[in-house]
This record gives C-alpha cells, sequence and structure tokens, in this order.
C-alpha cells in the first residue's frame, strides 16, 4: 500500500473493491439461531436468481458462535461447516463474488475479553477451511461491533485480523468500526500497518425513523409509521454529505469503503422505498463506494417469496438494467 491518500492501483483490497459492487445479503438465513427459524431456507435457486437478475456479489451473515463450542478449541460444527460450503460453491459455479462474516454475536459486548479469545478460534478455523477459495471470497471480521470502545474493539480486530493473515497472507478482509459500522465510527477505525489486503465496511440506514418504521426489533418503530421519504433536495444532500464522509476517509487512509448494508423495512411506502434505494444506490457509486443491498427476500427484500418474483421497482431502483426471470 502507499501512503495516504493514494490506493494502489492492483492491490488486491482494489481487485476486491471492483468485483463486490452491485451486491446483496442473505439476510435472515444464515444469521439466524438454526437456518429456517427466520422464515429463509437457502436454495439453489436463489443463486441463479441473483445471478441472472444481474447482481455481482453476495454477503452471507452468518451466526458462528451458534454453531461453535462455548470452550476450547471452541470448535465449529462440521455439519455447519459443509453447509456453507456449499454455499460457497453455489456462488463460485456462478461467477458470484462474496462476503462471509460474523453475524448476531450475541453478549460480545458484554465480555469482549473471553469472547474475543473465542472470535480468533472461531476466524482461525474459516481461514483454514477457505484458504484454497479464489479471492472473490472476501472475510469480513464482525458485523457492526456496538456497546464497546474503540479502544477496546480495535486490539481485538487486529488480533482476529493477525490470525487470518498466518493462514492466508493475501485474503482481503474487512473491517468493521464501532457505533454499528456507522459511517461517523469510522473515523475511529484503527488500520493495520501496511496491509495491502485491507477494506473498510460501513452500513447505513438513515434517517432510521424513515427506514425501520414499523420494524418489530426497533423501540417505539410504530410511532414513524407514516414517515416520508422523497427525495426532496435537504434528503438527497443528507446522503451526499455522509458518504462524501466516507469517501473522504478512503482517500485519506488508501483504503477502498465497502457498503455492506442499506435497506429499507417493509412498512414504509413502496414508492418511498424505491425513491430512497435509488438515491443511496446512485450516490454510492458516483463516489466509487461498492455497495450491497440489504437483503434478498425477507422484510426489506429485493424479491417476494410470496409471489416468488421481484419486486421490480426496488430492483430497478438498484439495478437499472436488470433482466429478472419474471
Amino acid at each position: 500500500m502507499e501512503g495516504a491518500g493514494s490506493i494502489q492501483a492492483q492491490s488486491p483490497a482494489v481487485r476486491a473493491a471492483s468485483v463486490l459492487d452491485r451486491g446483496v445479503n442473505l439476510g435472515n438465513a444464515l444469521e439466524a439461531p438454526r437456518e429456517g427459524e427466520w422464515g429463509v431456507t437457502l436454495e439453489e435457486k436463489d443463486f441463479d436468481l441473483i445471478r441472472r437478475a444481474g447482481f455481482r456479489s453476495v454477503r452471507i451473515p452468518v451466526r458462528w458462535s451458534a454453531h461453535a463450542e462455548t470452550q476450547p478449541p471452541y470448535t465449529i460444527d462440521e455439519e455447519f461447516f459443509r453447509r456453507i460450503d456449499w454455499v460457497l460453491d453455489q456462488l463460485h459455479q456462478r461467477g458470484l463474488a462474496a462476503v462471509l462474516n460474523t453475524q448476531h454475536w450475541e453478549n460480545f459486548s458484554a465480555d469482549p475479553s473471553a469472547q474475543a479469545t473465542r472470535l480468533e478460534a472461531v476466524w482461525t478455523q474459516i481461514a483454514r477451511r477457505y484458504h484454497g477459495q479464489p479471492e472473490s471470497l472476501v472475510f469480513e471480521v464482525f458485523n457492526e461491533p456496538h456497546d464497546i470502545r474503540p479502544e477496546i474493539w480495535n486490539p481485538i480486530q487486529l488480533r482476529v485480523l493477525g490470525k487470518i493473515r498466518a493462514v492466508s497472507p493475501e485474503r482481503v478482509v474487512l473491517l468493521s468500526s464501532t457505533d454499528w459500522s456507522s459511517v461517523t465510527g469510522l473515523k475511529d477505525l484503527q488500520l493495520p500497518d501496511r496491509d495491502p489486503a485491507v477494506m473498510a465496511t460501513f452500513h447505513y440506514y438513515a434517517p432510521y425513523p424513515f427506514t425501520h418504521q414499523g420494524a418489530h426489533w426497533a423501540k417505539d418503530s410504530d410511532r414513524w409509521l407514516g414517515t416520508r421519504w422523497q427525495d426532496e433536495e435537504p434528503e438527497r444532500e443528507a446522503i451526499r454529505r455522509d458518504f462524501q464522509t466516507a469517501a473522504d476517509w478512503s482517500k485519506k487512509n488508501a483504503v477502498p469503503v465497502f457498503l455492506g448494508e442499506f435497506g429499507v423495512f417493509e412498512k414504509a411506502p413502496m414508492d418511498d422505498r424505491v425513491r430512497w434505494t435509488r438515491r443511496v444506490a446512485r450516490t454510492a457509486e458516483a463516489l466509487g463506494l461498492p455497495w450491497c443491498y440489504w437483503e434478498f427476500r425477507a422484510h426489506f427484500g429485493v424479491y417476494d417469496p410470496r409471489t416468488s418474483g421481484w419486486r421490480l421497482p426496488l430492483l430497478r431502483a438498484l439495478l437499472p438494467d436488470a433482466l429478472p426471470d419474471s
């Protein structure tokens, strides 16, 4: 990696950023306590749909903590590993890049020291298992760290990175900031010295009362029902300002930045969801930020499993040239 302000043109991270664009999250499947408990079980046809629509990458949220022993050596269940093998094989067959993360690691912030040891062991196993995968597979250390101070989180994340590097020196790894991987949290993210295979990631759900109106896990969210987003200039400017913050951070630190999640819960009016989604995607593209929509076929979904068809206005807000099956 060259000095701050210049991203090495052919670094592994830059190559990864070029293939991670136009992505979709496989939400509510493998990050549920058990696959299927949240209404989504992955099927081979899902990967065909994603590829034929024009998406180029997939992010795979995984609740590894539900499938690894709680005592040393924290062994990951072999049957679950084989399920992840299958998912990665489906993606590879279709030429789709992939981000593999750790999601919903409960109680991490309550006891980060103990959980960090387990996290390191889990990532050591993942890195060994997938050492031979193509470079289009990217690792993401941890989804949305929160309720943990940067001075505690940063050393933990760098130790995990070290465990991955001991097995896969050139595997691209996404690093997350605290404050739920917010754009404002990027300023507190500590980077390793001279590692050309790291990227940073952030998530975007602003304004939250709009994107999460009626979401059952968000406190008092029913009070937000009816919140509008009409693509007026002050609304557009707020997105431009936030994304410029990410782009400026990327340039200053010579590290590509990946927009790993953005979306609007199903209770918002569809026309507003479409306007917001289109504006976020186009703004990210204009600033060179690869993006991955949250998510495929659950509460934010671009695909409707009830009708077995794409929500076409939402799909084309993401991919104007989409060619869906139906």
